[in-house]
């Protein structure tokens, strides 16, 4: 019987170059999507997903990611409760009541594998999820609990797709070399993971990326691992020895999703604009003013 995906990790360490100087005092992961930072959309999703524990993999000046999950402070709640403002306290008192977070401070070799393996005392003998703290997918239902499906009636390792449209965008992504599950139309066993290819070498135009839930035997692939591209510990290269010694990797094609990528200026100006045309108090106006920048 599988074990319960109970637990999620989400590497938040990296400096945010890309978004310098804005973070040089501020987590990228807390950049503002309308009126909440990117991280607790991840959050979300993985506790809509029936996440219990959230493990936050941090570095150095990341202190704002734990206090916007922490509970109010009193003079915060004070001041709402003084002007009437009863829905914006149930909101920050559900921020810090949706999971129990944990707290990990990132060591060893620059990588995205290192997070991971920083994670493994939190962990011990479950498979976990993990969802990087910079980028999210929205849809119905989460990504996430697409993936716990596959996971309940195939096990392995399975990771989250995305079909990507445009050929020159394939270069961006980990493009999958797929293989057909019996009886299946969105689920894929993956052959082959090919980093960042040129069109006429993807072998499909299915990315693999954002989410991944790993078996506990992850942390010690991880240390097996030597040093690749940049000198660098790579998730996918534990994911692989997993796989040449008989674990099935699974791709699920994510439906009704849509892809946020806030890790580069240009898709965090996007998605902010999106989300505010979604947003139910702002939809309106905002639309509305985008129109008459257009006409200008």
């Amino acid at each position: 019987m599988m074990k319960k995906i109970r637990k999620a990790v989400i590497p938040a360490a990296g400096f945010g170059t890309r978004f310098l100087p804005q973070t040089k005092s501020i987590p990228k992961e807390m950049l503002p999507i309308v009126d909440k930072p990117v991280i607790q959309y991840v959050v979300e999703e993985a506790v809509e997903s029936g996440i219990e524990d959230v493990i936050v993999v941090t570095g150095a000046l990341k202190r704002a990611i734990e206090d916007h999950f922490d509970k109010p402070n009193a003079e915060l709640i004070g001041n709402l409760e003084a002007g009437g403002k009863q829905k914006l306290i149930d909101e920050t008192n559900r921020i810090s009541e949706m999971a129990n977070f944990i707290y990990v401070r990132q060591k060893g070799p620059y990588g995205n594998g290192t997070p991971v393996l920083a994670a493994e005392p939190t962990i011990e003998d479950e498979p976990f999820a993990v969802l990087w703290g910079d980028e999210f997918i929205y849809s119905k239902p989460p990504r996430l609990q697409q993936m716990i499906d596959v996971y309940n009636k195939y096990g392995g390792i399975v990771i989250s797709g995305v079909r990507i449209d445009k050929k020159e965008d394939l270069k961006r992504y980990g493009i999958a070399k797929l293989g057909q599950v019996e009886g299946e139309d969105k689920v894929f066993t993956i052959e082959a993971i090919v980093e960042k290819p040129e069109a006429d070498e993807a072998p499909s135009n299915l990315a693999t990326h954002g989410a991944y839930i790993l078996p506990p035997e992850i942390f010690d692939a991880l240390r097996r691992v030597k040093p690749g591209k940049g000198g660098e510990i790579w998730l996918v290269d534990a994911i692989n020895l997993l796989k040449q010694d008989g674990m099935p990797v699974y791709a699920v094609e994510i439906e009704n999703g849509r892809y946020y990528d806030t890790g580069n200026k240009l898709e965090y100006m996007k998605t902010v604009v999106e989300m505010a045309l979604q947003h139910e108090e702002l939809n309106g106006e905002f639309r509305s003013f985008l129109k008459d920048i257009i006409k200008e």
